[in-house]
């Protein structure tokens, strides 16, 4: 008889009070009261199930039963590998297996703003974090989220004071190298001052054959009349396990640009969930997923509207092949005082072939009677009359599919404001097209 590892949850569990004392902020009361309420949490919780409802198409199963290393043996230090996406030349942090690497990180910004790792935020200006870390996240009720919020050992922080402007992207690099299994729970912060703009571009990359679980946690608090731009491209080693959340707060007037483009993983679930406090606010949350052989990507998005007057825009397209498997969840909530809301979503998928799956399910709770919300949602395969329009006019079947499958995406990518990442970001999903044509 075998002995079989012993899951995730006990683990983990094990190792909470051998690691509390080293992780960032160990000295800080209100901390460590917090990581010791999420990890009781977790206890009870443990990795959602396919019961759950927001969870019922991506089963962790295989990931509660995994043989992952846990934090007080993970995330060791390495070096930055040559090769790391680029946007151009402005502030830039780099996180390798989890750790700042301060060494190909170059932080610096204008006057006004700061850009810093967690675990340097904790230590020289906890008072930045204490009333925020943790607020926006409902660790209380899910149990990756209390993974994270118990264990969280670095990320960066990004905090602008009222009216400032960064001009040039700033870029966040997360490269997942490791050899064995590990695993990293990353915390973000972003906050703006009133006014404030900025510009935020994470790259969530990794080595082709490392094996790792990778959970990132993002609080965004937008002040009023401020902008965000917030890009993400999810491209991880196609044996890790990706299970990202944003949670945002968006005061009046306040305008956020999302856009994920997801293309790795074996497994990877993007998570929005969007809180509008105050009105004439602008939410646009947009991606791409591109899976194949046997992947899953799992797009869920949630975007309160507490108050009226705001609009927000949604749209997700997915493109599966083999025996790939997507997910689209979006749902809009408008609250009895939310009157004149403007909410548009839509989610398209295409199958390229028989044995890939679609999932959607696109949710209205509407409690305000004077609001323009609609959602479609559609699932299918290419569309056979422009198919063999192209076919007549003497361009190949391979050739045609990958035409029309870049016409499917282009008005998506097109959503993307900033033109350097929408030139790059639309670079990727031409390569994986001609990858998908060429092995065809």
């Amino acid at each position: 008889m075998t002995n079989r590892p012993e899951g995730l949850r006990a683990r983990y569990l094990a190792a909470f009070p051998k690691t509390l004392d080293a992780l960032p902020g160990a000295e800080l009361g209100w901390l460590r009261s917090l990581r010791e309420s999420a990890l009781a949490r977790f206890a009870d919780l443990d990795l959602p199930e396919p019961r759950v409802e927001d969870w019922k198409y991506t089963n962790l199963r295989p990931l509660k039963a995994s043989d992952l290393a846990v934090p007080a043996n993970d995330s060791a230090s390495a070096d930055a590998p040559s090769g790391l996406p680029r946007f151009g030349d402005g502030a830039r942090l780099v996180f390798v297996n989890g750790r700042l690497d301060a060494a190909a990180s170059s932080p610096a910004l204008p006057a006004g703003a700061r850009l810093l790792s967690l675990g340097a935020a904790l230590a020289e200006t906890p008072d930045l974090l204490e009333s925020d870390l943790g607020r926006l996240v409902p660790w209380q009720g899910e149990g990756v989220l209390a993974l994270n919020t118990a264990f969280m050992r670095d990320g960066y922080v990004l905090a602008i004071d009222p009216g400032v402007e960064i001009e040039t992207p700033i870029e966040i690099v997360f490269h997942g190298g490791a050899a064995s299994h590990a695993a990293w729970h990353v915390r973000n912060v972003i906050r703006l001052g009133e006014g404030a703009r900025a510009t935020v571009i994470e790259s969530h990359v990794g080595a082709p054959d490392a094996a790792y679980f990778s959970n990132p946690v993002t609080e965004i608090f937008a002040g009023p009349s401020s902008a965000l731009r917030h890009y993400r491209i999810q491209d991880e080693s196609i044996k890790a396990q990706h299970l990202a959340h944003v949670a945002a707060e968006l005061a009046e007037k306040a305008d956020m640009e999302s856009f994920v483009l997801t293309l790795g993983a074996a497994l990877s679930r993007n998570e929005i969930r969007v809180a509008i406090e105050g009105h004439h606010v602008e939410c646009k949350l947009n991606g791409i997923y591109l899976q194949r052989g046997t992947q899953h990507s799992d797009n869920t998005t949630v975007i309160d509207h507490k108050v009226g007057d705001g609009r927000a825009d949604e749209v997700y397209k997915g493109v599966l092949d083999d025996r790939a498997s997507g997910v689209f969840q979006g749902r809009f909530i408008v609250r009895e005082d939310a009157q004149k809301t403007d909410a548009n979503q839509q989610s398209r998928a295409i199958l390229l072939s028989p044995k890939a799956r679609a999932d959607a399910k696109p949710e209205l709770e509407i409690f305000a009677d004077d609001v323009k919300c609609s959602h479609g949602a559609t699932i299918g395969e290419l569309d056979e009359e422009p198919l063999f329009y192209l076919r007549a006019r003497g361009i190949d079947t391979d050739t045609a599919r990958a035409l029309l499958v870049e016409a499917f995406l282009r008005d998506a990518i097109e959503k993307i404001t900033c033109e350097p990442v929408r030139e790059a970001f639309g670079k990727r999903v031409e390569d994986w097209i001609r990858a998908e044509k060429e092995g065809s």
